[in-house]
């Protein structure tokens, strides 16, 4: 009986330690950068634009793909917000960075969206930095006014 029970033991504590593992997988499959934030309530960014009508700034937790990143400092991020269209993504304060090579990897992040104009002078600034050509940054002549966010924290699919 002792032996069934010491077999039962076992086969108990390994399949405890086995769905312990399968649950660290799904909890760390992002890395963190900022403030700490889960997925949860994470929105679709299609909308965005009807989301913040009426207000000049909107706390949100959005959910989408990364198109590029800041090659000198990942100190920016554009986010794909459907339909062709794209967002800036800087951090509270440049208080933190997010890897070079994020392009093409999902992302959470939170903070404020808002409504601003880039000028001609960063939009410059921005090309640079994501290594366009000079024939690319030359074209740059009007200001854009666009959705831009400033994000408290960001999270990135491994």
């Amino acid at each position: 009986m002792r032996k069934l029970l010491f077999a039962f033991s076992i086969f108990l504590a390994d399949s405890c330690t086995q769905n312990t593992e399968v649950s660290n997988k799904n909890v760390f499959n992002f890395k963190s950068f900022g403030e700490q934030i889960s997925e949860e309530n994470a929105m679709e960014p299609l909308g965005l634009n009807s989301k913040l009508a009426g207000y000049d700034s909107l706390k949100i937790k959005i959910r989408t793909k990364i198109i590029d990143v800041c090659q000198k400092k990942g100190c920016w991020m554009n986010v794909d917000l459907g339909n062709n269209e794209k967002m800036t993504v800087r951090f509270k304060d440049y208080g933190f960075f997010v890897p070079k090579d994020a392009a093409g990897k999902e992302v959470v992040f939170e903070g404020m969206a808002y409504h601003d104009t880039t000028s001609v002078e960063d939009l410059k600034h921005y090309a640079e930095d994501a290594g366009k050509s000079v024939e690319e940054i030359e074209k740059i002549t009007q200001p854009e006014v666009a959705i831009s966010f400033e994000a408290t924290a960001v999270m990135i699919k491994n």
